[in-house]
């Protein structure tokens, strides 16, 4: 490979690196080329970048970027698949029902919410972690909580004080 066609490759992956949240590195070894397609295209459908690359280019593309990235280069080891994703939990989750047929893909690590996460005893801390709109959505509720306790106690509130003065309407 020429060192332009490498120039070229780590552009290309700094500019995924900055383009995409979260990524993940994991190791698809032993994948035979039916598994590899059904990953590939479970990864098209979940909207998550699949790409092979080579440790060294990626470990440059890591550097040049502009994000903080610091321990991650020892997951890169081997062969290694990168998973990019805007959503941090997204990838974890596929690799999880990926491997309901077997034990590959394995988590080497992942840069997620700022974090890196080493080793595959990772994975489900990374399936746990919320994204941002879950956790939107659990602000919101816990907003809408209170908000929904004052108006329904004003409501009811309000038909039993209009039954008391009716009642002593009544009597008079």
């Amino acid at each position: 490979m020429k060192k332009t066609e490498k120039a070229a490759i780590i552009n290309d992956l700094t500019s995924k690196i900055g383009e995409y949240s979260h990524f993940y590195v994991t190791d698809t070894t032993g994948l035979n080329a039916g598994a590899t397609s059904e990953l590939r295209r479970l990864c098209f459908k979940k909207d998550v970048k699949l790409m092979v690359v080579k440790n060294t280019l990626f470990q440059k593309a890591i550097e040049a970027s502009e994000k903080n990235i610091e321990g991650l280069d020892v997951a890169l080891k081997g062969t290694s698949a990168i998973m990019f994703c805007n959503t941090g939990n997204l990838p974890a989750k596929l690799i999880k029902e990926f491997r309901k047929k077997g034990t590959i893909p394995a988590l080497k690590g992942a840069f997620v919410e700022e974090s890196v996460y080493i080793g595959d005893n990772q994975l489900e801390a990374l399936t746990n972690i919320k994204s941002k709109e879950e956790l939107l959505g659990d602000v919101i509720g816990l907003l809408q909580s209170p908000i929904k306790n004052v108006v329904s106690a004003l409501q009811s509130g309000g038909s039993t004080i209009h039954g008391l003065l009716k009642t002593l309407e009544e009597r008079n």
